[in-house]
């Protein structure tokens, strides 16, 4: 595997290997990995430590002791101040909603560090499929257009560069993220990224409630951002970035001050507005009237 920090196994095994060190205080000797993990009972404690590390090798979330002891280990961003985190608000194009058989088309992410843009990272991908009509209508990238773009499997390395350890952003980081890593995965089997990740849509609700729906459009426009191309990574990219660095202003001014804050922020006026739902009446039905 490539020596990227933030790239790490998506085996089942190494899951279950966590599972097992949270319930069990962050630590536990490789025979015991070894018994639930690889359901082999009774093993020399020598192959045990060697079978256990071949599993969790260049993997930062794991710390081996002694050659026979696996750590968990504690990793610090939702403790972390947020104006001390960098962000990468990032958006894809692709040639269809679901993952397989569709591919990116482009990438577009904005590095917010400190309140602001510091850096971009936009371009097309060859998705080695035909672009759909109706996408490149949505778009307006052809597939003249990503024909001499370069390939995931060369984007993919400088793109892991470029995030590094920094929280991902997007609106409706799922759809984005597990994309991304789809593509990933492609180039680098077995692998995913491990950096954590927020969605402007989720935020936006809970920070600016009372919008008529959360779409970016419908965001942007009410913090009177604009979109110069919409459907394209780099442009819907560069809204969600402005977008959240106003969210990153709202938090702050109600105290919100770390990752972990921010994921279960709810602002007082969406507080209040359900109280009130909560506490009118029940609509009173109106008896029926045949032949209405």
């Amino acid at each position: 595997m490539p020596p990227f920090t933030n790239l790490v196994s998506d085996s089942t095994l190494v899951q279950e290997t966590i599972d097992l060190l949270r319930v069990s205080g962050g630590r536990a000797n490789a025979s015991q990995i070894v018994d639930v993990v690889f359901k082999v009972s009774h093993i020399d404690e020598e192959l045990a430590g060697l079978l256990v590390s071949d599993l969790v090798k260049d993997d930062r979330r794991f710390k081996i002791i002694d050659g026979s002891t696996v750590e968990l280990q504690a990793y610090d961003s939702e403790s972390r101040l947020l104006k001390e985190l960098d962000f990468v608000v990032v958006d894809i194009e692709a040639t269809g909603a679901k993952m397989p058989p569709n591919r990116i088309i482009e990438l577009g992410a904005y590095r917010i560090r400190g309140g602001r843009i510091v850096d971009n990272f936009v371009t097309l991908v060859n998705p080695e499929i035909s672009i759909p009509r109706f996408v490149m209508a949505l778009t307006g990238i052809s597939n003249e257009m990503v024909k001499e773009a370069p390939l995931f499997a060369e984007v993919a390395p400088k793109w892991l560069e470029f995030v590094a350890d920094a929280v991902l952003i997007a609106h409706n980081a799922p759809f984005d993220t597990n994309f991304i890593n789809h593509e990933i995965s492609r180039v680098y089997p077995g692998h995913r990224m491990i950096n954590p990740h927020l969605c402007t849509v989720t935020l936006s609700r809970r920070a600016v409630p009372g919008l008529a729906n959360y779409r970016l459009d419908t965001v942007s426009d009410h913090f009177s951002i604009p979109i110069i191309h919409r459907h394209r990574a780099g442009s819907d990219a560069l809204a969600t970035a402005e977008v959240f660095i106003r969210i990153l202003e709202r938090l702050e001014e109600h105290g919100v001050r770390d990752l972990a804050a921010a994921r279960i922020f709810r602002s007082p006026d969406l507080e209040l507005a359900n109280s009130e739902t909560a506490a009118s009446p029940a609509p009173q039905l109106l008896p029926l009237i045949p032949g209405f």
